[in-house]
This record gives C-alpha cells, structure tokens and sequence, in this order.
C-alpha cells in the first residue's frame, strides 16, 4: 500500500537542509579536530607519584590526546608531586604538568621571575588533605600528632608543603615536634598498615585509588581539619590565600566515612605551561582536556569536575594565549 506524503515546498525544503548543515557543522566542530593538520612532535607530561591522582589523569589523558592528534608523542614523567611539577615546567623540562595552586603561589614567590614563564591552561579539580589515622588510634585533633610518626608527603610534593602547613597552624614544628617520613600515596598506606607509622597526610582529588585500595583490607579513618586551622594557615604568606576550609564529601570512600564529610582543607590543580610553548599545541591540548572529561571521569572521578566554566581560572596564573584562544573559541 503506497502512502501519499504531503509536498513540500521548494524554499521550505531548501531552509531545513540549510539548518541541517549548520546543526551537523555545529557537530562536526565540536568533534572534530581543530583544523585540518593536527600538532605534531613530542611533549613531556609530568605527572606525580604512583597510585596518586595526577599520574593516573595524565595516564588517561595520553589515548584522548592520541585520538585527535595521532602524530604527537606524549611522555609520561613522574614526579614527586606539585612543587616538583611546577619547577620541572619552569625549567623546561616538561611542557605541560597538573600542580595545585598554592606550589605555583610559593614557587613564584621564590622565583620572580617565573611569573613571565609560567601560564595557565585549565582549572582542572580540588585537591582535598586526608590525614589518615587507624581506626583505633588516639590521634582525634591535628595537634595529637605531637611525637607521632608522621608521613608528609615526598620532598617538593604539594603533600610536603600543605602538611607542614597544616602542622604549623596547630602549633607543630614539622621537624622537631613529629617524626616524619618522607612517604606519598604510593608507600604510605602500605606503612600505616604495618604498623610503622602512626599517620600520614595526602593531599589529592577523591576519591584516590591508593586509599580505595587500602580501604579492603585495613580499617582506618580521617582526622578532621578544622576551620580554625585552615584560618590560621592564611596567616603565612601570600600563597595560603589558595586554601579554603570544606568538607570532604561522605561518598569519597562510603565504607570509611560511613555517611558522614569531613572537615578538611582543598586547593586548586591546575593544568599549567609555559608562555613559549606552541600557542596552537596548547589550544589543542585545552579542546582535549575539556572534551575528553566524561570518558577520563569514567575511571578517575576527580575529571568529571572539569568545568568549562570554571577551567579559565587559573589564579595565580594568566592563560596561555592557545588556552585563550580555545575558551574564546567556545564563549557562547
């Protein structure tokens, strides 16, 4: 049985295709790659430590950079955390990083010069300090830590600098009133688990596979950082300004938190670079990170945070001119 359709006019059809073009142009933008010759060469990433978040991003970042540029080589270097991060991008060892606002602040307090190298990308997430304790211990108040052992984080690590922050607002001498251990996220749980110290500090997005992972086999909780504290941090210097007192969410690790936040202090990350590197490179490095939130926030939950509305704000950092470009590209 044949069906007779209604006519359409010459104009009106003319119109619908033309909107389809416009709404398929609109589509294929926002898919395809910038413009017709993808960057090509190769670009050093630092990340951080094992087990830690800023390693397994840049990980998951390294496939969604291949995707739209196939003939750029991506390096993966770890580091020590953020202050060595940001030192590794200042001094042209790496081309792009993830540092938390407050090593760039101090970095650029002791290197003036920096603040004409150093730009801005992408406002990525929050860092939150965990300072985990067993579930047993007597240590309930930061100040309890007092002749504890007490892992801080690798030196030049963004743990290393908050902590000892931490530590001196409760009126702890980092050196002398505790025993710390040089330990970050990749030996630290394993530590606290054998009994070897006491607590330790980690200072990334939640939640971090390092204490997911510790969490099946060993019953351990948060140590609360109150508002106070985090008050009397901003009474240091200039790149304190970067901490805010919050709560770390109950649903960061549920079999730990059991249903209640944690008062605690965040930062910042950022993704950062250098003012030399190439503007178009960084332009679409800044579409990749934007674009590939969803699929890298599948495995690393702190991604699902990346926000093109916040991302341009990269304080204490001016945008790169490719960022800029990127972010005015998409400006509604």
């Amino acid at each position: 049985m044949s069906r007779t359709f209604p006519r359409i006019g010459r104009r009106r059809a003319l119109q619908g295709a033309g909107a389809g073009v416009v709404v398929l142009g609109l589509l294929l933008w926002w898919l395809l790659p910038l413009g017709e010759d993808p960057p090509s060469g190769t670009i050093t990433f630092s990340t951080g430590t094992r087990a830690g978040v800023y390693q397994e991003y840049g990980s998951r970042l390294r496939p969604e950079l291949a995707k739209d540029m196939p003939d750029l080589r991506v390096r993966l270097a770890t580091s020590n955390g953020s202050q060595d991060n940001v030192e590794r991008v200042a001094s042209g060892r790496a081309d792009f990083t993830i540092a938390a606002a407050d090593a760039v602040a101090a970095y650029e307090a002791r290197h003036p010069e920096a603040k004409a190298e150093l730009r801005g990308v992408a406002r990525l997430y929050d860092d939150y300090v965990q300072l985990v304790v067993p579930r047993d211990s007597d240590i309930r108040t930061i100040a309890d830590l007092r002749g504890k052992r007490v892992a801080t984080g690798l030196p030049r690590s963004g743990v290393r600098l908050i902590a000892d922050r931490v530590l001196e607002a409760a009126g702890l001498d980092p050196v002398k009133d505790v025993e710390a251990a040089s330990d970050g996220i990749d030996t630290g749980p394993r530590q606290l688990e054998q009994g070897k110290i006491d607590a330790f500090f980690w200072s990334g997005g939640v939640p971090t596979n390092g204490l997911r992972d510790l969490a099946d086999d060993f019953t351990f909780r948060f140590v609360p950082i109150d508002a106070d504290l985090v008050a009397r941090m901003h009474d240091r210097d200039e790149s304190t300004r970067y901490y805010r007192a919050t709560s770390m969410p109950e649903s960061a690790y549920p079999t730990v938190q059991n249903g209640y936040a944690v008062p605690t202090v965040a930062v910042s990350n950022l993704l950062i670079t250098r003012a030399d590197v190439n503007v178009r490179l960084t332009e679409w490095m800044t579409r990749v990170v934007i674009k590939s939130r969803d699929d890298i926030g599948e495995k690393v939950h702190s991604a699902q945070l990346v926000d093109l509305r916040t991302a341009i704000y990269t304080d204490p950092l001016p945008l790169h001119e490719g960022a800029r470009r990127y972010y005015r590209s998409v400006k509604p």
